[in-house]
């Protein structure tokens, strides 16, 4: 394996693309002092994995992109990418079959840094895996910059270590180590917290088995009572049975009586038909008679109309004469004046017109003078033009050193800020701070326990709120369920209220609702079912109507088909008729017809009495409490009905209906606050296990405080580290602020001279200027006046054009007033024609009036005879309907009695059915439960059992019904963790195995590679230095971390330690070192960046004859001012500056250069 290439692109000086290569194993790399050599170097570091900013002599990793030149802008990005051969395999894993490997970094303005191998974006920690054992690193001995060799003879034995570990190829180790201890350090963490987890799991178990095993009793005992209830409603369902059977008995025998008591109705109905007919033959008499009466009373009031009419136009009339003749005068005098205004128009145009061309002769004049004076502002601004053209340069050089001076007192003033920072971090640093910020770790972990003590008083509230909300709970339940049993109870007694209203308006009839079937008039209303009385008047309504509110209301009657009518008879009304008005104050809906033209009404007997007198023989007075009397004619109120009349029913369904509406709508609003209240117990569950999960968060943190709390040592030698580098960057930035200083002042007096040239153009400028107001203010002057001749010009054709408009328009009154002088002429001729045709009808048709008069009184002495027929029939009929109310009182005690045993009948039905649902809502079957139950028993040890289980269940308390599920879910848990503690255990006694494994190893191995390479140091000293001796030695008993120093005495001295060389021989030392490391463990390649320089001929040439021996196994890449080493290199790479700031390459083959120079 080496390295083929170097890529290159906006890295340091590096702006272009450039491609480095190395051909062979000894490769040069030359140039003058600060051409950029060393960048190549940097980039394989930074490539490897650098991320130290100052170990590529920068502040920033953003220092490594190309920051711009005197000719070239700064880039955003900047790439680096290195190839390698791997023919031999020395990458393994993965890698091993490729061929070649490709490793590329780049990194953008904004730091973000990327890494690729082979073209695929990858980790760093990728990258410096595949180093790792293999020598190579971004601080490994392969890689020796300028000063690297006194610092590596010089370094501290843990430092020196490092390099023999890299050698020995356990630096992976070390590092899997550091991995397995952390490893470690975080099982023992979790394991920690597991132990903490069970202590309070084990508290909540034992709390939750106790709420668990009441809430099992609690279910069990709910059980036993709704059982109990179910068989309770069978019990009380059989009984109900009984009951039926007994009431569809007695109802059968009631109808019986009723069907007689119809008949003798039917009979009385027919006789009251015949009459009503004779009597609407004399009603349509007299209606016909009446129309006529009513239709002369039209006609005379039609003529009375029109004679008004008539005088009223004569009277207008005349009027219109009179307004006319005014006009007229009007008119004349109106003509004369605009006769005169035209003439004076005429006399001013004559006067205007000649004054008008002489203003337009002077705009004219005007004009020319303003342009001469433009042209010469113009040629005056060509003039200051070429001014500012010339003076531009000196102001352009001025800006100049403006902003060179401003930029050099920028970089000063940045250099004495950056000065300041570094001393004021220097003077942060001590050891105070490090225990401050130990007091703050323990504050915060004081901060943590107390919000672990608020996460459990949070949680003891929440399951205070859980075992309430639960109580709330079962109270919705318990409401909804009454709730739900008084709906059911209501829905029978409508039931049972619309069973008996069908009885009563005829519903159950069959041959009547089979004749309405074949009619289509199944589903038409009953009049009782129209009908909304005002309270109180139901009796007296249904009173008037009888039988008549069985009545099926129609729109035609035209259409029925009459051949085969029902035995039983049936009233039918259509719908359409005219309604009743006498009867509007007590109804509010569905107004019965023509039936009650003639009642009136009355609050009590007393008061209808006194109401006889008004009336005639074809009207009578209904009472509020049933009484109907006529003259000479009372009917009694009929008997009271406990289940209400026909009218009142229909009321209390209609309420009822609407109170069904309400408790369906309550009962609805309790199943969604029930829904609601569980949905709050789920959501309440949840919260619990987030404070859970929130408690173990916190307990992870306090963990996570004591960690912090043991790094603090390790940031404390940091923080020392880092005080050394300060001193050095400080000393740096104070030579570089000498150095701007002494560019500032040249700067400053370039600057002097640039503002002199700019005072010498300010005089030649002020001259423009002065000429330039002189020849505004003419330009100005010549506009002035042309704007004051165009205005007065503009007001003269104004003045003009407006006197000819006037004349135009007076032209135009004069004649439009002519037309309308021969219009009123017109107009007076035809008001004199109509006065003459208005005068003459006015008498025909006072005539026409007295005619109609007579004919009037003969039509009523016919219409009183037609009136006083129609009574006497009307007397009849009254007769004929008081002995049907008769038969209709009997009627209605049997009725009575009927619907009042149907209604129980229906009762009984409705309470059953109720039972029913109640089960099948229960989940029960009615005849299993029946089957069970004894053929004799009493409900009452029934209900003494039930009362003494919900005494049970009272006893109980508070129930947490969720707690079995969450004791179910807790113990899981508790599984769950066991298991996890037992997994860790065993984790951590596996990795501290490995650990022993890896320590083991790594002794062996290391303690194999100190003793080659200090075999090989006690080889290659001799032979760097002619001589003299050189050994390794460890400072500590325990391989794993103990030092490792270097002692070396060259020929002839016999110094107590290394520190007493020269800087050469300190050079040379190193050297034997590293490459007795090479020898063990050969890197790839080396880097070699001006060792040579502390050196003297000789030793260069024992050096350069070193790295040739070696470099049959190694690729060297070294930078070299030395001759010798230049003659040594097979590959000569030269890098330039020709452009400032910026490097390329100029590469030599001198193997192919000799043998051109051969051939």
């Amino acid at each position: 394996m080496r390295l083929k290439q170097i890529k290159l692109a906006g890295f340091k000086s590096f702006v272009d693309p450039t491609t480095v290569p190395f051909p062979g194993n000894l490769c040069a790399v030359l140039g003058p002092n600060g051409c950029g050599k060393s960048n190549v170097i940097d980039a394989v570091r930074w490539v490897m994995g650098e991320s130290s900013a100052k170990n590529l002599r920068g502040e920033s990793m953003t220092d490594v992109i190309f920051n711009g030149s005197s000719r070239r802008k700064p880039v955003g990005l900047c790439t680096v990418e290195l190839v390698f051969e791997n023919t031999e395999g020395r990458i393994g894993g993965e890698y091993a079959k490729y061929a070649e490997l490709a490793i590329k970094r780049q990194v953008t303005r904004e730091a973000q840094s990327t890494y690729f191998l082979n073209g695929t974006k990858c980790r760093r920690k990728d990258i410096t895996d595949i180093f790792l054992g293999t020598g190579l690193g971004p601080r490994s001995y392969a890689i020796i910059e300028q000063g690297m060799i006194s610092r590596l003879i010089e370094s501290r034995p843990e430092e020196l270590r490092v390099f023999l570990e890299e050698a020995a190829s356990i630096s992976k180790y070390k590092e899997r180590r550091r991995e397995t201890e952390n490893r470690m350090k975080h099982t023992r963490e979790n394991l920690e917290r597991l132990a903490d987890l069970q202590e309070e799991l084990d508290t909540q178990l034992s709390r939750l088995k106790r709420q668990s095993d009441a809430a099992r009793r609690y279910k069990a005992l709910r059980e036993q009572e709704r059982t109990l209830k179910a068989q309770l409603l069978a019990i009380r369902w059989r009984n109900m049975q009984l009951q039926i059977q007994d009431a569809e008995l007695s109802l059968s025998a009631q109808e019986t009586r009723m069907e007689a008591s119809l008949a003798e109705i039917r009979k009385a109905d027919a006789d009251l038909v015949a009459c009503r007919e004779g009597n609407s033959e004399n009603t349509d008499k007299f209606n016909e008679i009446q129309g006529q009466y009513y239709q002369l009373g039209s006609s005379l009031a039609r003529i009375e109309q029109d004679v008004e009419h008539s005088k009223s136009r004569q009277q207008q009339l005349q009027q219109e004469q009179l307004r006319d003749q005014e006009t007229r005068q009007e008119l004349i005098r109106q003509l004369e004046h605009d006769r005169q205004q035209l003439e004076v128009c005429r006399e001013e145009l004559m006067m205007l017109e000649p004054e008008l061309e002489e203003v337009q002769m002077a705009d004219e004049e005007s004009h020319e003078r303003l342009l001469q004076a433009e042209q010469a502002l113009e040629e005056w601004q060509q003039k200051w033009d070429h001014f500012q053209q010339n003076s531009s340069d000196s102001t352009s050089k001025a800006e100049v050193e403006k902003a060179k001076l401003q930029h050099l007192e920028d970089g000063l003033e940045k250099s004495l800020q950056r000065i300041e920072r570094l001393k004021q971090e220097r003077g942060l640093i001590d050891d105070q701070s490090m225990e401050i910020e130990l007091e703050s770790i323990l504050e915060q972990q004081m901060m943590v326990e107390e919000q672990l003590s608020e996460l459990d008083i949070q949680r003891e509230e929440l399951t205070e709120k859980r075992q309430q909300l639960q109580q709330d709970v079962r109270e919705l339940e318990q409401q909804l369920s009454e709730a739900q049993n008084h709906l059911q109870q209501q829905k029978g007694r409508e039931t049972s209220l619309k069973v008996l209203q069908q009885a009563a308006l005829g519903l159950g009839q069959e041959q009547a609702n089979q004749w309405l079937e074949q009619q289509g008039l199944e589903n038409a209303p009953r009049v009782g079912q129209l009908l909304e009385v005002e309270s109180g008047w139901e009796l007296a309504v249904e009173t008037l109507l009888g039988e008549r509110l069985e009545a099926v209301s129609i729109e035609n009657l035209a259409g029925l088909n009459l051949d085969q009518t029902p035995a039983s008879g049936q009233w039918l009304v259509e719908s359409g008729l005219q309604d009743s008005q006498s009867l509007s104050g007590i109804i509010r809906k569905g107004i019965p017809p023509l039936w009650f033209d003639q009642i009136q009404l009355a609050e009590n007997l007393p008061a209808a009495q006194q109401m006889l007198t008004g009336l005639n023989d074809q009207q009578s007075i209904i009472t509020k409490d049933g009484f109907w009397l006529g003259k000479g004619w009372l009917r009694l109120k009929p008997a009271e009905n406990e289940s209400g009349g026909v009218l009142e029913r229909e009321q209390q369904l209609r309420q009822l209906t609407e109170e069904i509406e309400i408790q369906t709508e309550k009962v609805e609003s309790l199943k969604l606050a029930l829904e609601t209240s569980r949905e709050t117990l789920e959501q309440q569950a949840r919260q619990q296990t987030d404070l859970q999960q929130q408690r173990e968060s916190m307990a992870s943190s306090a963990s996570e405080v004591r960690a912090r709390q043991s790094s603090l040592q390790a940031s404390l030698d940091q923080v020392r580290q880092r005080s050394g580098q300060l001193d050095q960057e400080l000393a740096e930035l104070t030579e570089g602020r000498m150095i701007d200083q002494e560019t500032l002042i040249e700067s400053r007096q370039q600057l002097e001279q640039a503002l002199q040239s700019l005072m010498e153009a300010n005089d030649l400028r002020e001259q423009l200027q002065g000429r330039r107001e002189n020849l505004q203010n003419s330009v100005a002057d010549a506009r002035n006046g042309g704007r004051q001749l165009r205005e007065k010009h503009h007001q003269l054709s104004g003045r003009v054009q407006s006197l000819k408009s006037t004349e135009q328009s007076a032209a135009q009154a004069i004649r439009r007033l002519q037309d309308q002088q021969q219009q009123l002429q017109e107009r007076a001729e035809e008001v004199a024609m109509q006065l003459e045709e208005v005068t003459f009808p006015i008498e025909e048709k006072l005539m026409q009036q007295q005619e109609l008069l007579e004919r009037r009184l003969l039509v009523e002495d016919q219409l009183n005879a037609a009136r006083d027929g129609m009574q006497g029939i009307q007397h009849q009929i009254l007769s004929l309907e008081e002995k049907r109310a008769e038969a209709e009182r009997q009627l209605e005690g049997v009725r009575s009695a009927l619907e009042q045993q149907r209604l129980s009948h229906q009762t009984l039905i409705v309470q059953q059915r109720t039972v029913e649902d109640q089960l099948k809502e229960g989940e029960f079957l009615l005849k299993e439960i029946i089957e069970d139950l004894p053929e004799t028993t009493d409900d009452r040890q029934w209900v003494k059992d039930l009362e003494s289980v919900s005494e049970k269940i009272r006893r109980l308390g508070a129930i947490n019904l969720a707690a079995i599920e969450e004791y179910q879910t807790q113990a899981e848990r508790k599984e769950y963790l066991d298991s996890q503690r037992d997994d860790l255990e065993r984790a951590l006694e596996t990795l501290e195995n490995a650990i022993r494994k890896i320590d083991k190893e790594t002794r062996a191995c290391f303690k194999e590679t100190f003793d080659k390479v200090n075999d090989g140091l006690q080889t290659l000293f001799p032979k760097v230095f002619g001589g003299g001796a050189a050994w390794l030695e460890l400072t500590g008993e325990d391989l794993l971390d103990t030092g490792v120093t270097i002692m070396a005495r060259p020929p002839g001295k016999r110094n107590s330690t290394i520190h007493l060389l020269s800087g050469g021989e300190k050079a040379l030392t190193a050297i034997a070192l590293v490459f007795s490391i090479f020898q063990l463990n050969p890197a790839p390649f080396c880097m070699l960046d001006e060792v040579d320089a502390p050196l003297d001929d000789a030793n260069v040439g024992r050096y350069c004859k070193l790295v040739k021996e070696m470099s049959e196994q190694v690729q060297f890449i070294y930078i070299t001012h030395n001759k010798i080493a230049m003659e040594m290199a097979s590959q000569l790479t030269g890098v330039t500056m020709q452009e400032p700031g910026v490097s390329r390459l100029v590469a030599v083959d001198v193997d192919q250069a000799v043998e051109l120079i051969e051939h």
